[in-house]
């Protein structure tokens, strides 16, 4: 027989090792050593009292997997709250959400009495975390959800009714389009929507402007037209050195072609 088999004295026998008596109570020791253990553990009451706490223990830890999940210690909800709160302030400025009060904030749940089998005497200590931990995840996750579905979508669109226009970006041009003939050498292959975002709504602009959107325009450019945000395409007309410039402002779309100027340059 080996010394793992032992007590703690060295001898077969009691005072038996808490170590062996767990690893007997688990069945994690060979069959054989296991049927020589049996009957002496069994023979010994002080053996038998810590095997009878195991099989308590045990049996309180199996419990668990059906019990509901505890309460949120309100310690922890307060700090949720606030970390929530913070998000969301940094987020979406000027919006408040509303403190939960202390009745809506989980009491500390008082701890489930489980048999305690002391076994720091014995040597090492077997710790198992179950229960609130999980109970504290799902709050969390819950909490984060409700959150977010709380907070509305504020991302401003174009078009929308009293929300601003966005800032002018790309080079001025006048309010009829003076100076845009110069941008047109570096804007040929160039496809920036600007504060149009997509081709999709540059094609409705088109569109609506009367001009064929199956007709790829030579460069999309964004310009600033008069202190207006817009966005400029270069078509060809058929004839060589010669273009099309039209600009449609940020507010176009069906319906609305929003034309800030549309001139011809190059040779005639």
């Amino acid at each position: 027989m080996t010394d793992e088999s032992r007590g703690i004295g060295g001898t077969v026998g009691p005072p038996w090792s808490v170590d062996v008596l767990a690893d007997l109570h688990a069945g994690v020791l060979d069959d054989t050593r296991a049927a020589e253990l049996w009957p002496l553990v069994n023979a010994d009451p002080e053996a038998r009292a810590i095997l009878d706490a195991l099989d308590a223990t045990q049996a309180d830890l199996a419990s668990l997997a059906d019990a509901p999940a505890p309460p949120m210690p309100a310690e922890f909800a307060a700090r949720l709250d606030a970390a929530l709160a913070a998000e969301a302030a940094a987020a979406f400025p000027g919006r408040t959400q509303p403190e939960r009060t202390q009745s809506e904030r989980p009491e500390p749940s008082a701890p489930q009495g489980a048999q305690v089998v002391d076994l720091a005497a014995a040597g090492r200590k077997r710790n198992k975390r179950l229960g609130w931990a999980a109970g504290v995840l799902t709050a969390a996750a819950a909490a984060v959800v409700a959150v977010t579905l709380a907070i509305p979508n504020t991302s401003p669109q174009p078009g929308t009714p009293n929300v601003a226009a966005p800032a002018p970006t790309g080079p001025s041009v006048g309010n009829d389009g003076a100076g845009a003939q110069a941008l047109v050498g570096k804007a040929i292959g160039v496809r920036d929507f600007g504060p149009l975002q997509n081709e999709d709504r540059l094609d409705a602009c088109i569109a609506a402007a009367g001009l064929d959107p199956k007709v790829r325009p030579e460069g999309v450019r964004p310009v600033n037209v008069g202190g207006k945000a817009g966005v400029m395409i270069i078509l060809t007309t058929g004839k060589l050195a010669q273009f099309r410039l039209v600009a449609f402002g940020a507010d176009c779309g069906p319906g609305n072609p929003a034309v800030l100027f549309d001139k011809v340059v190059g040779e005639k």
